[in-house]
């Protein structure tokens, strides 16, 4: 089979005029922060000198500052340096559009024109399909990855990534990104939450199981966002004979479990969590969880954000609740 390669080289990535854009992107938001400000100083030395170290390929990734975070899930994050971040960006604006060619049409994190607006929308399309526009029952398998980002095998994701790409060097400084990852400090299992570079490697990685779904199950109806994803039917028989399937390519394939937890098979009709939302035949709601963390967190300076999501459900009352902050 006829495999596209990736024709950019090396140099490409690591030229000085790359990080510089790199750097204009990623400095979007963040001037105010003590790091960024400090490397900006200095800013044309430190990319020449972030260059130079990776032209001679002595180029070594610094170690991250850990943090934890509660959205709502408890997550830890890891945050490279600002040199680090850059060359992440440096190396997601030439492979992005590479691998996101490769992807199915439905999946929908951290994709440009993609996104969880759109995943519920097409959640939406997809349950009038197999119900017949509510006229039949519909059913949905919706599956959870156990803990994705730390199970992700860094050498399979090399073996994906390395028949499509020319230039060694390029899988050496992958290699250099990936493991530098504390859990291990050398190439085994994980993806930092924190880096640009995780969110394009992760999709990379799933769509190995994208491709699976499609193309040999050749199941119509399925959306995957992140570790989540949903498949839909109208014959819960099919769907129950299906998920052994999913659960075994995942392990045989990728190394990854589904969530024994958050593993459900149930009607639209009796709601379906998805995304934040619950959904229901002819609308869906806010889930409590995400109204409670919306309520702690709504603002004078965040409002417009909350009354722009509250828009993709039913939120009227909601979104008069949030417009007089009667909360």
């Amino acid at each position: 089979m006829h495999r596209n390669l990736f024709k950019i080289s090396y140099e490409d990535i690591i030229s000085i005029d790359n990080l510089l854009e790199a750097w204009q992107e990623f400095i979007v938001g963040k001037r105010s922060r003590k790091d960024v400000q400090l490397f900006e100083l200095s800013l044309m030395e430190n990319l020449i000198t972030l260059h130079e170290s990776l032209e001679s390929m002595k180029y070594r990734h610094d170690s991250y500052t850990a943090f934890v975070i509660s959205d709502p899930k408890t997550r830890q994050i890891h945050k490279a340096s600002v040199a680090d971040r850059v060359l992440h960006r440096a190396i997601y604006r030439k492979l992005y559009s590479f691998f996101d060619s490769m992807f199915i049409f439905d999946s929908y994190s951290c994709r440009i024109g993609k996104g969880t607006h759109k995943a519920l929308d097409r959640f939406t399309v997809f349950s009038r399909k197999v119900t017949r526009n509510h006229s039949k029952t519909g059913w949905v398998l919706k599956c959870d990855i156990k803990k994705f980002f730390a199970s992700v095998d860094q050498e399979i994701l090399l073996q994906i990534m390395d028949p499509y790409i020319v230039d060694g060097r390029i899988i050496w400084l992958l290699k250099e990104i990936l493991g530098s990852f504390p859990n291990h400090g050398s190439l085994h299992s994980g993806l930092p939450l924190g880096n640009l570079t995780s969110q394009l490697f992760s999709n990379v990685y799933m769509n190995i199981f994208d491709q699976f779904v499609k193309r040999v199950l050749r199941i119509k109806y399925y959306i995957r966002y992140a570790d989540d994803f949903a498949l839909f039917s109208h014959n819960r028989r099919y769907l129950e004979q299906i998920l052994p399937l999913l659960d075994n390519f995942l392990y045989r394939e990728l190394y990854l479990h589904l969530h024994p937890g958050k593993t459900e098979l149930r009607t639209l009709a009796s709601g379906i969590d998805f995304l934040g939302w619950v959904h229901f035949p002819h609308y869906r709601v806010l889930r409590t969880v995400t109204k409670r963390r919306m309520f702690k967190k709504v603002g004078d300076d965040n409002i417009d954000s909350y009354l722009s999501l509250l828009k993709h459900g039913n939120g009227f009352e909601l979104s008069n609740l949030v417009k007089n902050k009667k909360l």
